[in-house]
């Protein structure tokens, strides 16, 4: 009989979760199985994966084979590394206790990695939610340090004292056409009486 590892589709539509079983190759898809050995979510960041690792060893020791996604499964939770390092044992290259250790070594890390991963989706989902009900916190900018205040303010006075010299140039120079208007102005004023006594000149030569 041919057995394969593969995939056995739950959940509602649009929301698949798997169960990871051994099944008759010629069994359907979601039929019959021979046993589950894990569980696959891909709907989660990153992935959920629980896996019988030692059960998963020992289906692909009598022969097993594991479809495309379930290999990328197996591969991801170290039972591909398992069967490698069997295999230095098998030719000596180093012992089953060795072995033990670089499995639980390279497990450890997996599992880091992933917990790693699985923090910062966390900390990107509770950012992107405050930044969305307008509860994120705005970090205060440092106001700056003004080390040069004094010259600042000399340099205020100079301005304030140059404006004043030219206010006081455009003032003179504007009073200078006012008063040479006021001094053309007397003569005229001079002259209009002058002008009026003519006609009294006259009417005294007609008399």
């Amino acid at each position: 009989m041919a057995v394969k590892i593969r995939l056995q589709r739950k959940g509602r539509k649009a929301s698949p979760f798997y169960h990871i079983v051994i099944a008759d190759s010629r069994s359907p898809r979601d039929g019959r199985f021979i046993e589950k050995i894990g569980t696959y979510n891909p709907l989660t960041v990153p992935a959920t994966i629980e896996l019988n690792r030692d059960r998963a060893y020992y289906w692909m020791g009598v022969g097993a084979q594991p479809t495309d996604t379930v290999n990328a499964i197996l591969r991801f939770k170290g039972v591909l590394y398992q069967r490698h390092l069997a295999k230095g044992v098998a030719k000596g290259a180093f012992s089953q206790e060795k072995a033990d250790e670089m499995l639980v070594k390279w497990i450890e890390q997996k599992e880091t990695s992933i917990n790693k991963r699985r923090e910062e989706t966390k900390e990107a989902k509770r950012k992107f939610v405050a930044s969305v009900d307008g509860t994120a916190k705005v970090k205060a900018k440092p106001a700056p340090v003004v080390e040069e205040a004094p010259a600042a303010e000399e340099a205020v006075e100079a301005a304030a004292e140059e404006a004043a010299e030219v206010v006081e140039a455009v003032a003179e120079e504007a009073a200078a056409p006012v008063e040479a208007v006021v001094e053309e102005a007397a003569p005229v004023a001079e002259e209009a009486p002058a002008a009026e006594e003519a006609p009294a000149a006259e009417e005294k030569t007609e008399e």
